[in-house]
């Protein structure tokens, strides 16, 4: 995915650096795959800001992406098209009954290609497999925790997980986060990385283009009254102290582990930072 850079004409412009969508073949979405999605604005049932900073942004569809890649068989590839809830490019694939579906689009995926599921595909982009049946060193995406729940690792832009070792019933992975975690063997994942890998790159430039993106402003806790936040107060420019950084509810932060799931730690062979 090439970027671009504008000239500096005004403020927002400068050090603006945007996506061109060169790899968009199709601009209008599939109306039979879309649903509505109505914005919370951080808000609960009863009205309540329970996540801060959100709201507004620009009117969105949901796209029904296919997760679980369940129907075998061969599907071609219609268009690789954008999907504004999430980084990575999305494919519209089509089987050969005429039923349609978005996946998630790897790089190299282009329009007219074949991708399918089930044991006997072709360790190509795009295919879908259970991991054991996945060769030891491939990239792979979309990757199940558990068989039959649908893809839930390794689907951002530019993101994909290596096939490290097939140990018994359990395969090692090594995820994007750099952490080696084992997967049951049933569980199902897709070959390639994600596409889309320079999403990263890009720079917004301007405050009106988070806005756009339903982000609303943060603001610092040493720029607030004592009574608003444990970092506030003090005289001048006051620091927060290394030793003491809590969060607005007074809950320690800025490095504080809160992972507490002992359920799955023994999956886990090591953390991601322990690289």
């Amino acid at each position: 995915m090439p970027l671009k850079e504008h000239k500096p004409t005004s403020p927002g412009r400068r050090n603006n650096v945007v996506d061109d969508f060169a790899d968009i073949t199709k601009k209008k979405p599939e109306k039979s795959l879309l649903a509505p999605l109505t914005k919370k604005g951080g808000r609960n049932n009863s009205g309540r800001i329970t996540v801060r900073r959100r709201g507004g942004g620009h009117k969105r569809r949901y796209r029904m992406v296919d997760f679980k890649r369940t129907r075998s068989g061969e599907a071609e590839v219609l268009s690789i098209e954008y999907d504004p809830n999430r980084s990575a490019r999305i494919a519209l694939i089509q089987y050969q009954d005429g039923q349609k579906s978005y996946i998630v689009a790897p790089q190299g995926l282009t329009v007219g290609r074949k991708v399918e599921s089930g044991s006997g595909a072709p360790d190509l982009p795009g295919n879908t497999k259970a991991l054991m049946d996945i060769p030891q060193g491939t990239m792979v995406h979309n990757i199940e925790m558990t068989p039959g729940s649908g893809g839930q690792l390794a689907k951002g832009a530019g993101t994909g997980a290596q096939v490290m070792a097939h140990e018994g019933s359990f395969i090692l992975l090594r995820l994007p986060s750099g952490e080696m975690r084992q997967v049951r063997q049933e569980c199902k994942a897709t070959i390639g990385v994600v596409s889309n890998p320079d999403h990263k790159n890009i720079k917004l430039g301007k405050a009106g283009r988070s806005r756009h993106r339903g982000k609303r402003p943060s603001v610092r806790g040493t720029a607030m009254a004592p009574d608003a936040h444990p970092h506030g107060g003090g005289e001048g420019r006051s620091g927060i102290g290394f030793s003491n950084p809590k969060s607005p509810w007074g809950k320690p932060t800025l490095g504080y582990k809160t992972r507490r799931n002992k359920r799955t730690d023994k999956f886990i062979r090591r953390r991601r930072d322990q690289r």
